[in-house]
């Protein structure tokens, strides 16, 4: 039985090319974890935390999948790789890693997934203008969460966490980068938008 004519559903990308089931939102729930846990291990080692390709598939999974499906996603994820799958960046895995500096990110990324699915459903994945803030506030939404508890995992370690180390170690080495990611988002979603409608119209 198919729930996308519920009129509470919100279509989204992945929603134009699948037929909307239970069977295909738990597929696409677990291949939306599968393309974070990839691109997780695209990384450049940093301490404490590391640049990686993470938020670009946060993002992804955030607008093709929708809110609900895009947060159930990454917390699968979260959940995966806290109970020793390894998933986390540099194949890392355990409650240590999800409990240490880079915890708050990965928690941030399931309220990440959510805003941006939530924002996609509302077509904010489509022009030009509205994908770019979708995404970079999809990626300030994972700082958001990770900041704040990276200061308190440095103040464990005895490490300084005032708000200047906190920024060095969390957030000014990913500014660029994010950007990047955001921009590469902003930039796909609409395409595949473009082909997804080419290819109902061609039917």
């Amino acid at each position: 039985m198919s729930i996308a004519t519920t009129p509470l559903v919100r279509p989204t990308l992945v929603d134009r090319v699948v037929t909307r089931t239970w069977a295909s939102d738990i597929a696409l729930v677990v291949a939306g974890t599968a393309l974070v846990a990839v691109l997780a291990q695209v990384a450049i080692p940093l301490w404490p935390v590391p640049v990686t390709g993470q938020t670009l598939a946060v993002l992804l999974v955030g607008a093709g999948l929708g809110a609900a499906r895009g947060a159930a996603s990454l917390s699968l994820y979260a959940l995966l790789g806290a109970i020793g799958l390894p998933i986390y960046s540099d194949a890392s895995s355990g409650w240590s890693v999800l409990l240490g500096p880079t915890g708050g990110y990965i928690i941030g990324f399931i309220a990440s997934a959510a805003i941006v699915g939530w924002a996609a459903e509302r077509a904010w994945d489509r022009g030009w203008y509205k994908p770019i803030i979708t995404f970079v506030g999809g990626s300030l939404v994972v700082f958001a969460f990770g900041l704040p508890w990276l200061a308190v995992s440095l103040g464990q370690l005895g490490l300084p966490n005032d708000l200047q180390s906190v920024l060095v170690a969390g957030f000014y080495p990913f500014i660029i980068g994010g950007l990047i990611k955001a921009a590469i988002a902003a930039a796909l979603l609409p395409a595949l938008w473009a082909a997804a409608e080419r290819s109902q119209r061609g039917k």
